[in-house]
């Protein structure tokens, strides 16, 4: 039997070797775990902000881009009834996901899978939209003494972000997504395409309903106020006309 100084030994081995993040570290002549070496853990915050927009590009097996998208990501934790929110930093972001004919996954991941966001795609006929958004935190806990928690939920069998096939779904207004009671996802930014992205460049902008009527309002109203002042001023011509007096007959 191996001494329990060797014992101790190749658990450590063994728990660098699966365990990314942590290294050893001699220390008087024994080998510990380094304490600054720790796994990473969103932090939440109290106070919402934009989040970056990343850009991120998925190949299929013979590197030609079948799936690209830029957006920001935000996760809102609803704790106690208090939002907390973690956005989604793209320059941790560890890309996965496949593409098949009919359908495609985009996933991003964050290290030590303390957090995730998969996009299912699916394709019908001339048009492909998500189908499945599945997202999943594992922040540290937002006060001292409260537990670890995981915060985790998908929407399937929907229809999101439909748009033509060889085009892009653009939206620049916020698209607010409730995964699970405790959990919603917001992404704002959004620009998205899949089943091919011709030279990496996104096709023809399909844009979203939220962007076209914060557009479309205001010169609808706008015409509504031109056309009844355009009224106004017509039926006061009318009247006035109408009470000038006649020439009398001699």
């Amino acid at each position: 039997m191996l001494p329990k100084t060797h014992k101790r030994r190749w658990i450590l081995c063994f728990f660098v070797a699966f365990l990314p993040g942590l290294h050893l570290q001699r220390i008087g002549g024994s080998t510990v775990l380094d304490s600054e070496a720790q796994f990473y853990r969103p932090v939440l915050q109290q106070r919402e902000t934009v989040p970056t927009a990343g850009s991120y590009t998925l190949r299929d097996l013979a590197g030609r881009p079948c799936i690209k998208a830029v957006m920001g990501a935000e996760y809102i934790v609803i704790e106690n009834k208090t939002n907390w929110y973690f956005n989604l930093d793209p320059s941790r972001v560890e890309l996965r996901g496949k593409c098949n004919k009919d359908e495609a996954l985009l996933s991003l991941m964050l290290p030590d899978n303390s957090a995730s966001l998969d996009f299912t795609f699916k394709k019908d006929k001339d048009y492909f939209y998500v189908t499945k958004l599945a997202a999943r935190l594992f922040p540290l806990p937002v006060c001292e003494g409260c537990p670890n928690k995981t915060y985790s939920g998908f929407l399937s069998n929907e229809t999101l972000f439909r748009t033509a096939n060889d085009q892009s779904f653009r939206c620049t207004s916020e698209s607010l997504l409730q995964v699970s009671p405790e959990l919603r996802i917001k992404l704002v930014p959004l620009q998205m395409q899949a089943f091919g992205v011709p030279n990496g460049q996104f096709g023809k902008e399909n844009e979203c309903w939220a962007d076209f009527n914060r557009r479309a309002v205001p010169i609808i109203i706008g015409s509504v106020a031109v056309g009844l002042m355009l009224s106004f001023v017509l039926s006061f011509l009318f009247i006035r006309d109408r009470q000038r007096p006649g020439y009398e007959r001699l």
